[in-house]
This record gives structure tokens, sequence and C-alpha cells, in this order.
């Protein structure tokens, strides 16, 4: 037997209704704000994540799925979405045809060869926006917003904003420079990739999943001491607009994010959720004001955010949801009624009905008990009788009550007993007899 690869999962009927959850409220909120879709390639030139993420990145280092394919190209399955949304703006020139700043969503899949684990998997997907073109903090803030009000709308409670800014590119050299120094002598006390890591990429350092509770790193120097003038404002500036916005969220110095070209904000969102563990990110994102022009493209400031959303799938998963089911089943006895079946499940399905019919010649009995088992509002009962009266028997799965209705009168009729139904009317519509429950 030929089983699924390490690191991904089959996502069966059942559960893919919770995706297309995800999906939907992404793209109802992400219209709110204004941000347009954006798709590209799931595989992109390994160059630009080199560029992009960052050589020194454990995602580049460790985590990316190389190859070299027919062609003697070095392609890489793209392990996250900014950069890609940055390589398809600067070769589309979309900066000339639409108006600043361009704000764009994407959902899809993402590959990197990590360890498995709960809410993570080696071909994963993310929900994610970015906006380029502005540094006005309002856009930080803005973006930051977009993200709080999709977890709203995904009804996730009990969700903190972790908030912090590693300032401009000279406040980030200098922060540098004082991480190193302050890391060196003690280096022997961290763990054994923070030891080779600290030179090339310090920042890294303090996002040590091993060393979190190292004393060294809580008393390590923090990016918000090394902050220009300008740097300390653009900061200020995000956080007021946030008060503003009511969005709460607390400043969480040691917070560096995973990703080189990370510029001034940085946030988390975290949830304190039964099912992913006290405090557990579920998102974040931040400014990236240089990876545009080094990317190749204009110098155009930009801010952006990504949620996993197989961590969303276990933090929703106690939430009900229920399969709506069918709006009709057509039984048919005797074979005309089984040529005439498919005819009438297509007419009402092109109506905009979701309706099925057996095609395992099942009896009369194992007709009924599919239909049950498919929670069909209506039975549509035809057999050769009904054939010869041009009718077909419309039973309500829920009453039992029968009528017979004129086989050209089913639609407008069937709609008009879905409307009841689904009102659960007691006598006060416009289209109501009174005699009904």
């Amino acid at each position: 037997m030929i089983t699924k690869i390490k690191g991904t999962v089959d996502i069966l009927p059942g559960e893919v209704e919770r995706w297309q959850n995800l999906e939907e409220v992404s793209r109802r909120v992400a219209k709110l704000y204004d941000f347009k879709e954006i798709r590209t390639p799931i595989f992109e030139q390994s160059e630009l994540f080199h560029r992009g993420v960052g050589d020194t990145t454990d995602i580049v280092k460790k985590e990316t799925y190389d190859f070299v394919d027919r062609g003697d190209r070095e392609v890489t399955l793209r392990p996250e979405g900014t950069a890609s949304v940055v390589r398809c703006v600067i070769e589309n020139k979309l900066y000339t045809s639409a108006a600043l700043p361009l704000k764009y969503f994407y959902i899809g899949p993402m590959f990197r060869y990590e360890r498995p684990q709960k809410g993570r998997q080696r071909q994963f997907h993310q929900f994610g926006a970015e906006a380029l073109g502005s540094f006005s903090p309002s856009m930080d803030a803005e973006v930051i917003g977009l993200a709080v009000t999709y977890l709203k709308a995904l009804q996730i409670s009990n969700v903190v904003v972790k908030l912090n800014s590693l300032g401009d590119e000279e406040s980030k050299k200098l922060y540098r420079k004082d991480l190193i120094d302050y890391l060196t002598p003690v280096k022997e006390q961290l763990c054994s990739d923070c030891q080779h890591r600290y030179l090339e990429n310090p920042l890294r350092v303090l996002d040590c999943k091993v060393d979190m509770e190292n004393t060294i790193l809580k008393d390590a120097p923090k990016p918000l001491d090394r902050l220009n003038s300008e740097s300390k404002k653009h900061f200020e500036d995000v956080r007021r607009l946030l008060d503003g916005m009511n969005v709460t969220y607390v400043v969480d110095p040691s917070l560096v994010r995973g990703l080189d070209y990370y510029t001034h904000t940085v946030f988390e969102l975290l949830a304190d959720n039964t099912n992913l563990g006290a405090n557990a990110t579920i998102g974040g994102g931040g400014r990236y004001n240089h990876l545009v022009k080094n990317l190749g493209g204009p110098d155009f400031p930009a801010v952006g955010f990504a949620f996993g959303l197989e961590r969303l799938i276990l933090a929703t998963q106690d939430q009900v949801t229920e399969d709506e089911g069918l709006h009709a089943f057509v039984i048919a006895l005797g074979d005309q009624a089984k040529l005439q079946a498919p005819r009438i499940a297509r007419t009402l399905r092109h109506g905009g009905l979701v309706v099925d019919l057996d095609h395992l010649d099942r009896p009369l009995k194992g007709q009924f008990k599919q239909a049950e088992r498919q929670k069909a509002m209506f039975l549509l009962i035809l057999g050769e009788d009904e054939i010869e009266m041009n009718i077909i028997n419309v039973k309500n799965a829920r009453t039992g009550e029968q009528e017979a209705v004129a086989i050209q009168a089913l639609y407008p009729t069937l709609i008009e007993k879905i409307k009841h139904e689904m009102h659960q009317c007691s006598g006060s519509c416009e289209s109501c007899s009174g005699d009904c429950e």
C-alpha cells in the first residue's frame, strides 16, 4: 500500500468544511480592509528565498525543499508567502498600474522540512496579507487590526497581541553589535545551534526555543534599547494608533521573529486555547522596508502577516459545524423512473439546489436510508404510476407530509417548500397557510 509522505495530511470530507470556513472568513475579512487576493506559484527560483528570507535563517539553512529540475534550474518549494508576493509585484510592475499602497492577501500551501508535530506539518497552509508602498505607522496598525479582526471573526478568544520594534537598519546594526558583545563571553552556556548562529544571526538567539528560559537571554540587551529617534517615534505612533483602535497589546522587548527581512514593527498573535496550549503562537508578522528593493524592485516599504491554518483548525475544532445536507434526494422506482431521475436532478441542480440520487440500484428501503444518511430535506419519489400521470411525490423528511406535484411545477414548488421549511414558519409569513408547525 502506498501511503502519504511524512509531514503531510489528507483533509477528508467532514473536516474540509472547516478549511472552507477559514478560507471564506479570510476572504470576507480581507475584503473589508480592501485587500485583493493574489496567487503565486508553489515553487520559485531558489535565489528568491535565499536573498529574501535570508541565507542565515533556519528556514533556508535547514527547512527548505530544494531541488534541481530537468532544466538544471535550482528550484525551491515556497516556505513562506511574502517573498513570492514581492517577486510578483516587481515582475508584473503592479506598482505602476494600481494606487499605493498595494494591498494583497494570499491563501495556499507552503513547505518546510521540519519535525511534524501537532498543528505543524511539512506541507502546511497560510493565510497572509501584505501592504506595500507606505511607511506610515497607520499601515502597521491597519495590518495588525486586520489580523485581530480575522481571529475575532473566527470566534477565537483570549487572543494576545505581542508587539516590539527592531528599528531601522542603523538601529539594528547597533543592536546587533551590542548583542554579539554580550553573548561572546557566555556563548558556551547557549545551546549548540546558538553557539554557531550568534555571530552570523544573533537576533535569532533571542528566538531560540531551547534557551527560552535561559537567564542569559532574559538579561540580554533588547532591540528597544538601541532605537534611534526616528525608530522610537514610529513605534510610539503605531502604539498610539492601536490604542485609538482599541486593539489591546503587550510590548515584548524580546520579540524578534525568525526572518532576516524584518525592520521596525514586529508582532505575534497568541491564543490561550486548550487545543493549542497556553499562549500558543498562531500568527505573526512585521514591517520589511528593504525587501522589495533587495529583490530588484523600487524602494518600497512594506508590512504584512501570516497565519498557519493548521493552527487555526486546532484552535477552532471545538466549534460545531453542521453538515447542511441535501435539499432533495430523488428516489426512482422502475426502469423508466431511473431514466428520468438524472434529468430531474440536473434541472434542480441548475436552479441552485443541492440534490442527489441513487447510483447503486438500491431497493426502495435502501434509497430511503441513503436519503436519511445524506440529510435530505425532501424526498422526491418517482415511479411508473407517477410517470404516467406526469407527477412526482414530494415528501417532507421531517414531518412525513407528502404531496403530488406536476413535474413541470416541481422546481418552483420545491423552492417554496424549502423556504417554508428553513424559516420553520409558525403561520406568520405570507406564503404560509397557517397549518405548519
